[in-house]
């Protein structure tokens, strides 16, 4: 969330399987989004939230070098297929051709490659994007079907804990994880918590945001604090 290569870095470094830069509800933009991009590290993939299901804002992330895009409000499968094709290239897409990476030293990947490698996800975060969660995670091109349950905890009228905690058989996490199923495509979601994180993996799902720079950030300090204090 916070616009810094230093605080990416640190985040890289600590084990996860990738990064997501939030442009939606974070600090970034569109030159702190080129500036991580152009010195990232290449063993961890970076990906983007954009503010919206825009091909401008989408392009220009994938152009700075984001391996992937996490499209928000996605809400049926006509959105679906206007953020994949956004990601790629014709003929599979609409994407302009506009790489950055050479001018950052990086290589960059011919249209195929590009149109192969990258990651599009979408998310369903409302209640009409879960009525249509079949449609839309059998679009053509989706990757990954990613849930933002604060948001489609309030379009359903619940809270995000209770959402995630529903183990029943009809229960909206779990139908999305078998719309996904069916399609052959990952199930995502933000945990945020190592409790919340547990239970969207126990759910079925199988790629977590397990926290965020701004909550290791403020727990880490504060957890030294209280062990100061109290030693003290």
């Amino acid at each position: 969330m916070l616009a810094s290569p230093a605080a990416v870095a640190l985040v890289a470094g600590s084990g996860v399987d990738w990064v997501c830069l939030d442009a939606q509800h974070g600090e970034h933009d569109d030159a702190s989004v080129r500036e991580v991009c152009s010195r990232r590290d290449a063993r961890v993939p970076v990906v983007v939230r954009p503010p919206a299901n825009d091909a401008a804002w989408i392009g220009r992330a994938l152009d700075a070098g984001a391996a992937g895009v996490i499209v928000p409000m996605v809400d049926d499968a006509g959105q679906a297929r206007a953020a994949v094709a956004a990601c790629r290239y014709p003929p599979l897409g609409g994407r302009s051709w506009g790489p950055l990476g050479g001018a950052y030293g990086n290589s960059v990947p011919d249209a195929a490659q590009a149109n192969a490698a990258v990651r599009v996800s979408v998310m369903v975060e409302t209640a009409a994007a879960l009525a249509a969660v079949d449609e839309i995670a059998a679009v053509p091109g989706v990757d990954e079907v990613f849930v933002g349950p604060f948001d489609l905890s309030l379009s359903l009228g619940r809270d995000v804990d209770d959402l995630v905690g529903d183990e029943s058989g009809d229960a909206p996490l779990r139908r999305i994880v078998a719309a996904c199923e069916r399609a052959g495509v990952r199930a995502a979601a933000f945990g945020a918590t190592a409790e919340r994180s547990a239970a969207l993996l126990a759910l079925g799902f199988t790629s977590v945001v397990v926290t965020t720079d701004v909550a290791s950030l403020s727990l880490g300090a504060a957890s030294v604090v209280t062990a100061v204090r109290a030693g003290a």
